[in-house]
């Protein structure tokens, strides 16, 4: 799958490559605040689209990445994230933090998204804004492809294993 680049997020690695502290801790005080704040609007509103609903999302994202702006790759979904996050600390709240946010609604996801980002932060794990602001155009589709997306990409290996472990019992 070939990715897009969002202009938002290229242009918020531009701060973060310039180091701009100050701009950075603009944006993050716009963490937990619907429509950000007013410090966040001269870096965000020109990318704005037109949904208001998305509006909500791009500030989001802009205070997350001010949070936590160390680079990613291209292409990780949040599904992945927690998996790599539950290989450094296999416990069952990760699991369940997971599962929350696969059941958040849009009027939640900045709750959430907080937590999870702030749990990658502590455990060095990065974040693809690129993706995680092209996840959130479609988090409120009927069908839930993103949260599919998502929980096939964290629960994939252990699937795998299930199966091998299956095929080798039938075997037996």
């Amino acid at each position: 799958m070939i990715q897009k680049k969002h202009p938002l997020v290229e242009y918020l690695e531009k701060i973060r490559d310039r180091d701009d502290r100050a701009t950075m801790a603009k944006l993050r005080r716009g963490l937990g605040k619907r429509m950000g704040t007013p410090d966040m609007y001269p870096y965000v509103v020109n990318f704005l689209p037109k949904s208001l609903w998305m509006q909500e999302h791009c500030f989001l994202v802009a205070a997350l990445f001010a949070l936590h702006p160390e680079r990613a790759p291209l292409g990780r979904n949040m599904g992945a994230v927690f998996k790599v996050i539950q290989r450094l600390d296999p416990t069952d709240s990760i699991e369940k933090r997971f599962i929350r946010l696969l059941n958040a609604d849009s009027d939640d996801m900045g709750y959430h998204l907080k937590q999870a980002v702030s749990l990658a932060k502590s455990k060095g794990v990065t974040i693809d804004y690129h993706r995680l602001i092209a996840d959130l155009t479609n988090w409120n589709h009927e069908d839930r492809f993103v949260q599919l997306a998502w929980a096939k990409e964290y629960w994939k290996e252990q699937q795998e294993t299930t199966h091998n472990e299956t095929q080798e019992g039938d075997q037996a």
